[in-house]
């Protein structure tokens, strides 16, 4: 880049950072933390683990976003300053070039985070994958974007749970559970609720057909302070089965997994991934508020979108992204258009881009 170029990239960064800071509005963080602490410090704070762990995380998360926006500033006024005595064609022209960059990335991504302001996009997500119709094909595709969100988990460093895992007669999944947990784990993943379609040539076809395969995906967060849901014990039903865990082996022949049904809703949960099955109970009850509270959550959007005249579809049929393997190969998110053609870099768990792209078109609705 010639200095001219540098000039003008470092003024537009100079008007996003401003732009972040007061998005973020830094005097409410300073405040608010400065509130936390003698909470924290509280020798009866843990008492209530679960709002302690909210306060810790709220906590963590203000901290982080300060200390990243007070790095960006540092940063680019050290640029500033690096500017003034680089001459280009020289090696230090190619260091600040390279700082540019790096902060072009930080700025890019720290961007995005800010527009996940949500309620709960700041939680942890559980993923539901249930495969459609077609058998064994529509199995082995639940397989595949299980793990690529395993992979895409792995990429955030984000951890991985697996709290319930039902494997295919032949190959592939029945229906699995995902807990993932990581800063704005939900926040990211909430658009990748819908199905997913896919078009290949089945491995499981003798005459080498091209198939299309369906599997919906239901993302909801978890919830870490739930005193206010309230589930009468009239309203759900309770059945108890043997544990089996991913490849189909016994994880014990006791019958400790648990499924509970919420009569009212219809919402079945299923938990297996404990060996106890009070654990498991327990577990499956806070996934559950966590799915009715998502209801709440479609139902308020589905408020707005009435009030703006526009139709609402977040619904199970709602095919959000196609992956088409045969006869050419292309990933598009069918509610931004945004499409790679790189398919094994998004199986590989490379769905930045698709995010992103659903995140800043929600960001301009």
């Amino acid at each position: 880049m010639e200095k001219y170029e540098v000039n003008k990239v470092l003024e537009s960064f100079g008007t996003k950072i401003e732009d972040l800071e007061n998005a973020l509005d830094i005097n409410y963080i300073e405040n608010r933390l400065k509130e936390l602490v003698p909470i924290m410090g509280d020798p009866n704070f843990w008492n209530d683990s679960n709002h302690a762990k909210k306060i810790s995380l709220e906590s963590n998360q203000l901290t982080d976003k300060l200390s990243r926006i007070r790095a960006m500033r540092n940063q680019y006024e050290d640029l500033l300053i690096w500017l003034e005595d680089a001459k280009e064609g020289t090696e230090s022209w190619v260091i600040l070039e390279d700082e540019i960059k790096d902060l072009d990335e930080k700025i890019s991504e720290f961007e995005i985070e800010v527009l996940l302001n949500g309620e709960y996009d700041q939680n942890n997500a559980i993923i539901e994958l249930h495969p459609g119709a077609g058998g064994t094909e529509s199995m082995d595709w639940c397989s595949i974007l299980m793990r690529m969100y395993q992979r895409y988990a792995n990429r955030k460093n984000y951890k991985v749970e697996i709290l319930n895992y039902l494997a295919g007669e032949e190959a592939g999944v029945k229906s699995v559970t995902l807990k993932i947990s990581g800063p704005f784990a939900y926040g990211n993943l909430k658009s990748e609720r819908g199905v997913h379609r896919l078009v290949r040539i089945s491995p499981f076809d003798s005459n080498k057909r091209r198939h299309t395969s369906f599997v919906s995906c239901d993302v909801a967060p978890e919830i870490l302070d739930q005193t206010d849901i309230e589930i009468k014990d009239e309203d759900i039903r309770t059945d108890t089965f043997q544990s089996s865990g991913a490849g189909g082996q016994s994880v014990n022949t006791t019958y400790s997994a648990v499924r509970i049904t919420h009569i009212p809703s219809g919402i079945v949960v299923s938990i297996q991934n404990e060996r106890s099955q009070i654990k498991n109970k327990e577990a499956a009850i806070n996934i559950l508020k966590s799915k009715l509270i998502q209801l709440k959550l479609e139902e308020k959007q589905r408020e707005l979108d009435a009030l703006k005249g526009e139709k609402s579809d977040i619904g199970w049929g709602s095919q959000i992204r196609s992956y088409v393997f045969q006869p050419y190969q292309m990933v598009k998110d069918h509610r931004t258009n945004y499409e790679v053609g790189n398919i094994q870099s998004v199986m590989d768990g490379e769905i930045d881009g698709f995010i992103n792209a659903y995140l800043k078109s929600k960001a301009y609705e």
